[in-house]
């Protein structure tokens, strides 16, 4: 978290500390609000912080095993697509070593400008199997996948219109029956209250609900990880 963010905490440190530092110098009200201000910045940044070491690095996210609630059966052919950092591909495959995996990569550096995916796709590169694809035309023939994973990935396709497009190609690749699995934060109370403003990064439950639909799929089952992380499965046609 911190090393793909390091700018964002070194301006909210700085500012944090500079609202402090001048606070002496105003008067009385401003006082009050610059150290308060000050007091905020430090106090957002360390449960941003917090939150994220206990959802990535203390809880169940990345055992995988909250799969067993969302997939009926181990799937005999899988999709993987990444829009920047893939930390999937890998723990999947050795979950399911009998199931063919294609893993897709959306990234595209004139769409996804925010340095903190640049920093993540340097630290942990795509895997070699990768293959390039775009949002509306994923490398993946019609009906060959039991699943399709989108994993803190759709998120960063920030155009509606992208997302809408990637909808439609999970489905695409989804065999009859078939389930997309999607796991993202949402933009909620609880995501808001330990990332502030930064959970307008993530989108509201509504937007995904939306989007299954668009795409012909449904709601087929949910699972709530650490409190602050949604994963859906979305079916395609009725099983």
């Amino acid at each position: 978290m911190i090393a793909y963010n390091w700018p964002r905490y070194t301006a909210g440190l700085a500012a944090a500390a500079a609202s402090a530092a001048l606070a002496d110098r105003l008067p009385r009200r401003l006082r009050t609000m610059a150290r308060a201000g000050s007091a905020a910045a430090i106090g957002l940044l360390a449960s941003a912080t917090v939150a994220s070491w206990l959802v990535y690095d203390r809880s169940e996210l990345y055992d995988y095993d909250w799969l067993d609630a969302l997939l009926p059966q181990a799937p005999s052919a899988h999709v993987v697509v990444g829009t920047g950092l893939d930390e999937a591909s890998v723990p999947l495959a050795a979950r399911w070593p009998a199931s063919r995996q294609i893993a897709v990569d959306l990234y595209d550096p004139a769409v996804m400008t925010e340095g903190s995916v640049r920093r993540a796709r340097r630290r942990v590169p795509p895997p070699p199997h990768a293959v390039p694809g775009r949002p509306d035309a994923l490398p993946v023939r019609p009906g060959l996948a039991d699943a399709v994973f989108l994993i803190f990935a759709a998120h960063e396709l920030r155009q509606a219109r992208d997302r809408e497009r990637l909808f439609v190609e999970c489905a695409r690749a989804l065999r009859p029956g078939g389930r997309l699995v999607l796991v993202e934060h949402l933009r909620d109370g609880a995501n808001t209250a330990v990332f502030g403003p930064g959970a307008w990064h993530f989108l509201p439950r509504g937007e995904w609900l939306r989007l299954a639909a668009h795409a012909g799929l449904r709601p087929a089952a949910e699972r709530r990880i650490a409190g602050l992380v949604t994963a859906f499965a979305f079916t395609k046609g009725w099983e």
